[in-house]
């Protein structure tokens, strides 16, 4: 991927690195949040070896940050975990910079005025 000069010149050097495998694989299992993928789809997803994104994988489940169940691999739930992980975070910048931010109004707007049916008063 190529950048332009503009952001070249004024892009600390550590904002240019690129992403580690395990960062990207993160990123990727972050953005399908309500899938699990085998690690072979990952790696083609992610455009990354086959062997790299096994490793990366044992590394993040090792870390807390994804979880493992037969052939699946799924990023985790506990959203304080991911949001203390560096490289999530870098990868998160890394989608707003290409997509853009998430408007949070945008979102309030669409949410039902009603509580979802599984969540009970002692969970509010």
């Amino acid at each position: 991927m190529s950048i332009d000069r503009e952001r070249f010149d004024r892009s600390s050097e550590s904002e240019l690195e690129a992403l580690s495998t395990a960062d990207r694989v993160l990123a990727f299992l972050g953005v399908n949040d309500d899938r699990a993928f085998k690690a072979s789809e990952i790696a083609h997803r992610t455009d990354r070896d086959d062997g790299a994104v096994s490793t990366a994988l044992t590394r993040l489940k090792e870390r807390g940050l994804v979880e493992h169940k037969g052939n699946y691999w799924a990023v985790t739930i506990d959203e304080e975990r991911l949001e203390a992980h560096d490289g999530y975070a870098r990868a998160t910048a890394l989608f707003n910079e290409q997509l853009g931010e998430e408007d949070r109004g945008a979102w309030r707007e669409h949410t039902p005025d009603d509580t979802h049916p599984s969540v009970s008063e002692d969970d509010t």
